[in-house]
């Protein structure tokens, strides 16, 4: 059975599970996270003074670490449908003291941004929530101006044996159990997690349908034995 990647259905799970979301990625990536969003600023990084956006951006963990990595005031924008996700990210940008993060509420499939705008977009462990994936990297593409840059950093599945064995029972009958219990919610979200990575395209996969988006020069990296992989292409 498919999973249910419907709008209402992933809206209502992010929004349950928002208060404990920043402790379980930490907890259950032992912080490892924090590395994988790191790589991708260093890999992806911010030039000249177009606006960055950051789509699916939950806290606004990547979003704040664009606006870190910018020597020039770039202006970055968070955008998600999940609004109590944006109440923490502003939240947590206040917190930090960072100014110049603008957090929006806003569907990945629909952005309210007009074309060829910013210099970056991304999107990190959020694109395989969509609910229809290839219309969500036709908006990425749309969004970015020529020769920009879109990333998109998301869980897959590591190749290398025996790990891959170990990491696969880990993910599967390990993690859930463990941020059901950790966080409670109605909405089995860290059962839906293991089901919705099997499910989403990885490696040249993943890359052929940013292609056929419209990107160019689509390279992706393997991330921690590929646990995690960041794809950038060009527009």
């Amino acid at each position: 059975m498919a999973v249910d990647k419907s709008e209402v259905r992933v809206r209502g799970m992010f929004a349950e599970i928002a208060p404990r979301y920043d402790f379980m990625n930490h907890f259950l990536s032992l912080g490892t996270d924090v590395y994988w969003r790191w790589r991708t600023v260093r890999k992806v990084r911010p030039q000249g003074h177009a606006p960055i956006l950051d789509l699916c951006t939950g806290t606004g963990d990547l979003a704040l670490a664009f606006r870190k990595a910018s020597t020039n005031g770039t202006a970055v924008v968070g955008a998600d449908f999940c609004h109590p996700m944006l109440v923490l990210g502003h939240d947590k940008a206040r917190r930090r003291e960072v100014s110049g993060v603008t957090f929006v509420e806003a569907d990945a499939q629909r952005l309210p941004f007009p074309d060829d705008m910013f210099q970056i977009v991304s999107v990190a462990f959020g694109l395989r929530n969509v609910t229809d994936t290839d219309q969500g990297l036709r908006e990425m593409l749309r969004v970015c101006q020529r020769g920009g840059r879109i990333a998109v950093l998301e869980f897959s599945m590591p190749t290398l044996q025996p790990f891959r064995f170990a990491y696969g029972f880990y993910f599967r009958h390990i993690l859930p159990k463990i941020g059901q219990l950790l966080a409670r919610n109605q909405q089995e979200a860290y059962d839906y997690l293991p089901a919705s990575v099997g499910e989403f395209p990885q490696g040249e996969a993943l890359a052929a349908r940013m292609r056929a988006a419209g990107a160019s020069q689509v390279n992706y990296y393997p991330l921690t034995l590929g646990v995690a992989t960041l794809y950038v292409g060009v527009k």
